[in-house]
Formats: structure tokens, C-alpha cells, sequence
């Protein structure tokens, strides 16, 4: 699932992805997938442009031109399904498969692969680009994350989580700060100084880390949860502090994955429920900052919308 800055929300069910437009309420599909044994397994949104990046099980790159529901080009270099995919500012796209390479694509130019970076052991399951466009974080299923500022080797890397490692995500407003998510034997939330790979702080949830999202309107960090004592919730935390704010609960399944819109007003959460959830949980005015809501129920306004 990923939330682009057109204002649609892109969904993968199966062989097909499902563009909802939150201004109009209007949901388009696209086919990228027609093999039997096919289906969608990454989007990811390319800045500032119409253009959507998918991946396949079978190991395709797709380029999509969204105002056309044309496909662009059809890139295979990795050799097994494509789970992660991330832009930078730069316009670089980054592929993690479960060849455990990640591959760096110029999509503009004829010889795509710009770099082919493998260190991990396992699956990449995680990417995230800094919003500076400088430093790469991967995650895998060897339990590693990686800091990459090179096409060579990652500039550090680190065992902390005892599980998988598929949430990343950047701080907006703290540029070096990064928060990664462990699997259902770990359950942990940690915070990194990419500057130093320095592990700033590490908070136990008690359940498996599916997704993380920051909040650009509030110091808050937003966690989706999947097995153990948190299942199927959202977990909204303050920062610093990493104190709990509120669960938002309603998914019946993992909470698979989390998109912040544009407006950075609203929150969706996918599950493996099926259903699509839309939260409006998070004030206008930075201001908030100074005085963040402590949580109360009647923040919060749902309504959700099921794909099946």
C-alpha cells in the first residue's frame, strides 16, 4: 500500500491494484498481473509524478503511468518475488527481493541497474530512503538493518531485532532519526542516529511490528501490529518519550501496512482482514507539538472501506 502526493491511496489485492482517490471517493483498477500463479507483491509511488512502481511474485518491475493506466516498461533483473520497493528524492528506485539483493533503477535510462547492493543473507523485506535522498535503510528476513550510503557495502549494519526486519520508516522532521520494527520474536520498536548507527532507544510491544509510519503534523510514531498481545491494532506512541498514546482497533487480522496522507491529517491501515481503514487522528496545526493531544476516544473519527 502506498499513499502518493496526487491524494490516491494504492492498494495490491492479488493481480490487481486498486487506486482509490480520497478526494472523490472514486476507485479505479489496474491489471498488472495475469499468470495464475502472479500477484502484486510492492508499490510504491514515485514523487511529484502519476507514476506507480510494482512488483511481482515472479520477480517483474513494473513502471505505470497512472493518468494513462499504461504500463511504461517491464524491468526483470531479480531472480525471485519483489516484496520492497522505495523512491528516493532523487528518483532513484530501490528493489529488495527474496534473491536477498537490492537493486538500484534509473527507470530513464536503457541499462536501468545502477547498483546491486548484497549484504543481506535472506529476504529484503523492508526499504526506506532517508528524505534527503542519501542513505538507504534495508531490512531482512536475516534479522539485519542496513545503512547504505554506498553501492559496495552497507556503512553499518546491525543485529538488534531477533526477527525479521520489514517496518522502516524516517523521522520528517529529524532527519537522521530512523525507527525500525522487529518480527512476531522480537516485537520491538528501535530508534537509530543514522549518523552513527547508534541505537537511540528501544521500547517492547508485546506483538509482531507489521508497519511504522511517522506522524508530519505531530511528534508521533504509529505502529500496525500483527501477532501476540497486540494483534491487529495501531498503535499511535509520543516521541520521545515512546509512551503509548492509544490502540485503534477493528481490524480482525494483522495489520499489514500503514500509508500517512499528503496532508499528513489522516492515516489508512490494510490488514490481512481484506479491509481498508481510513483514521482521521492527527490535528492541522504543528503547534500540536508543544501540547500533543493525550489520546482521547473522541479524537478519533473512522470510517472504513473493504476490498475484496
Amino acid at each position: 500500500m502506498a499513499w502518493g502526493t496526487n491524494g490516491i491511496l494504492a492498494i495490491a489485492l492479488g493481480q490487481v491494484v486498486f487506486l482509490y482517490c480520497t478526494a472523490t471517493n472514486k476507485t479505479q483498477e489496474i491489471r498488472a498481473c495475469f499468470e495464475p500463479n502472479n500477484y502484486v507483491t510492492s508499490v510504491a509511488w514515485r514523487s511529484g509524478a502519476n507514476q506507480l512502481a510494482v512488483g511481482t511474485f515472479q520477480a517483474e518491475l513494473q513502471l505505470w503511468d497512472i493518468d494513462r493506466c499504461a504500463k511504461l516498461r517491464s524491468l526483470r533483473s531479480h531472480r525471485a518475488r519483489i516484496g520492497s520497493l522505495a523512491w528516493s528524492s532523487s528518483n532513484t528506485l530501490a528493489s529488495g527481493s527474496l534473491d536477498a539483493k537490492i537493486l538500484l533503477n534509473d527507470v530513464r535510462a536503457s541499462r536501468y541497474v545502477v547498483g546491486v547492493l548484497a549484504h543481506h543473507t535472506e529476504e529484503v523485506c523492508g526499504l526506506a530512503w532517508s528524505p534527503d535522498g542519501n542513505t538507504l535503510a534495508s531490512g531482512s528476513n536475516d534479522n539485519q538493518l542496513c545503512l547504505w550510503n554506498s553501492v559496495t557495502m552497507p556503512r553499518c549494519s546491525n543485529r538488534g531485532h531477533g526477527a525479521a526486519v520489514r517496518a522502516l520508516t524516517w523521522s520528517p522532521w529529524e532527519r537522521h532519526l530512523l525507527a525500525s520494527g522487529g518480527g512476531a520474536a522480537d516485537g520491538a520498536i528501535k530508534l537509530w542516529s543514522s549518523l552513527n548507527g547508534q541505537l537511540l532507544r528501544s521500547v517492547a510491544t508485546g506483538s509482531q511490528v507489521c508497519a511504522l509510519a511517522w506522524s508530519n503534523t505531530t511528534r508521533e510514531l504509529v505502529s500496525a501490529h500483527g501477532h501476540h498481545s497486540a494483534a491487529n491494532t495501531v498503535t499511535l506512541w509520543e516521541y520521545p518519550s515512546m509512551t503509548r498514546v492509544c490502540d485503534l482497533t477493528g481490524h480482525t487480522a494483522r495489520v499489514l501496512h500503514l500509508a500517512i496522507s499528503p496532508n499528513g491529517m489522516s492515516m489508512a491501515s490494510a490488514g490481512a482482514d481484506e479491509t481498508l481503514r481510513f483514521w482521521d487522528v492527527f490535528p492541522s496545526s504543528r503547534s500540536s507539538w508543544m501540547s500533543p493531544n493525550p489520546g482521547k476516544s473522541g479524537r478519533f473519527d473512522l470510517h472504513s472501506a473493504v476490498i475484496r
